[in-house]
């Protein structure tokens, strides 16, 4: 092709996010995610349409589950020859698989596709350590009696104890929340801050409730009608109760359980499209997914493992020649209130700007009135792989209700990686 076409946003459709272990607890990815993309189907009338390409993924997955993305497809409505991959960038995930369908559509390799994704820590893998995997191995394998007695010898009950999946990583050994602790206390982030951050995501998010916001956007699931973890009546008085949820011991500890997100249970997806598809299925387009970027930074050797949207976001505007002024809503994924303060504050650091992102200004301040304005994940919670597909789908229905404007995406990720984007609508 000679030139790119515009990747058209038309519409995302998740199911309630409930905090682990709680009335997900018996739901698989597979049911979440067949769920979410099912919901997308039923709003767009999709039954039995063969969508160019599905991406999606989970962070936190069973080995059977090799083929989410395919066989969610094989439990939904859509066409049965409609093709799928799963995708892992962490809390990244459906954003980047959003990235690279958008790319697809661009480029003219797709008419359409569905970015997802789903997560639960309420039915996690849970494994032998390697000793005893390793005796179970040499077990099916054995040919005779001897063998299979040979499999256990020097066995002990020690090797029974399973493994839980973690979310801490694997180079430092540390929790994402106590890296972020770390963040929070180089750049002088109070306490009474961060919990002012959760308590005005939650009663924004519980007015977007009031308001029929999220009428269209979820979809009910296993008899859940509206995320669990939203607490409209929570206050500033009852989050400055909460103790240290990372750093225990220190006495300076300030992120607690009020102001970081929960383990969450959820799946969400969103549809994108070529214009012209769009149009011969009467489907309005919300917006256009214009620009994507991905940054990382090296947290092992001492960077702030969340701080890499910072970077990303650098990028985009580079990329664009736009100011972190130019938008009209800013979605910030809230893994932490910390880290949303943090990125922030390192936008307005001069030195920042100069030493990292390699600018002559800082880029400067964004208006709070325009971060967040129906609530984050704070707020409604945050299945990993999910969060991306929620906050595009929220995006574009943003941009829809205003007729027009220009919003920027900013996601942290483990591993130290960052995903941007703008979504544009004329």
């Amino acid at each position: 092709m000679s030139s790119l076409r515009r990747v058209a946003l038309i519409g995302g459709s998740r199911i309630p996010f409930c905090r682990s272990n709680t009335l997900y607890q018996d739901q698989s990815n597979l049911d979440m995610l067949s769920a979410a993309i099912n919901g997308l189907s039923a709003r767009f009338d999709l039954a039995g349409v063969e969508i160019g390409e599905v991406g999606a993924g989970a962070v936190i997955s069973h080995s059977k589950d090799w083929n989410l993305a395919r066989e969610a497809v094989l439990s939904t409505k859509l066409s049965p020859l409609t093709t799928a991959y799963t995708v892992q960038m962490a809390c990244g995930t459906s954003l980047q698989a959003a990235s690279q369908i958008g790319a697809k559509i661009a480029i003219g390799e797709l008419e359409s596709g569905i970015a997802a994704g789903t997560d639960t820590t309420s039915d996690a893998p849970i494994v032998f350590g390697p000793r005893f995997a390793k005796r179970l191995i040499r077990l099916a394998n054995a040919k005779s009696f001897g063998e299979r007695l040979g499999a256990f010898k020097g066995f002990g009950l020690g090797e029974l104890k399973p493994q839980s999946p973690t979310a801490g990583e694997p180079r430092t050994k540390m929790s994402m929340g106590e890296h972020c602790e770390v963040m929070a206390k180089q750049w002088g982030i109070k306490r009474e801050d961060q919990d002012r951050l959760a308590f005005d995501s939650h009663q924004k998010a519980a007015a977007a409730y009031q308001a029929g916001f999220f009428d269209d956007l979820i979809v009910p699931h296993a008899g859940v009608t509206r995320d669990n973890h939203l607490r409209p009546d929570s206050t500033l008085e009852k989050l400055a109760t909460l103790k240290p949820a990372f750093d225990k011991t220190s006495g300076q500890g300030t992120l607690t359980a009020g102001n970081s997100t929960p383990l969450t249970d959820g799946a969400a997806s969103v549809l994108l499209a070529s214009e012209g598809w769009a149009q011969a299925r009467g489907l309005p387009v919300q917006a256009f997914l214009t620009h994507t970027r991905n940054a990382s930074v090296d947290f092992v050797a001492g960077e702030g493992l969340l701080m890499a949207p910072t970077i990303a976001v650098a990028r985009l505007l580079k990329d664009t020649g736009l100011s972190l002024q130019d938008f009209d809503f800013y979605e910030i994924h809230e893994a932490f209130a910390a880290q949303v303060l943090c990125t922030l504050r390192a936008w307005e650091s001069a030195k920042y700007c100069s030493e990292r992102l390699g600018l002559a200004q800082p880029l400067g301040e964004i208006d709070p009135a325009k971060i967040n304005v129906h609530g984050s994940s704070l707020a409604v919670g945050h299945p990993f792989a999910a969060t991306g597909a929620r906050i595009l789908g929220t995006m574009g229905k943003l941009l829809a209700q205003r007729g027009s404007g220009r919003g920027l995406i900013s996601i942290c990720t483990a591993g130290g990686m960052g995903v941007a984007a703008i979504v544009e609508r004329p």
